[in-house]
């Protein structure tokens, strides 16, 4: 399930929101969790990859690996 930074207009806060695609499609109802404001703003925020079991760069790649190594 993503994460989603949202900052708050009226105090600057910056907090982060668990919710499904679909839940933030259909429109999120905040408050701030620090002023109870509703005037929020989403932000850009970290993408997060997760691996699904293949190793970037594979494993014996690095700066002395040989030829052909790394593809």
């Amino acid at each position: 399930m993503p994460f989603y930074d949202f900052l708050c207009k009226g105090c600057g806060a910056v907090f982060e929101v668990r919710a499904t695609i679909k839940e933030k499609e259909a429109g999120l109802k905040l408050a701030c969790p620090e002023c109870g404001g509703h005037e929020v703003r989403q932000r850009l925020s970290r993408v997060q990859m997760i691996s699904g079991g293949t190793d970037f760069p594979p494993p014996g790649c690095g700066p002395n690996a040989g030829p052909g190594c790394c593809g």
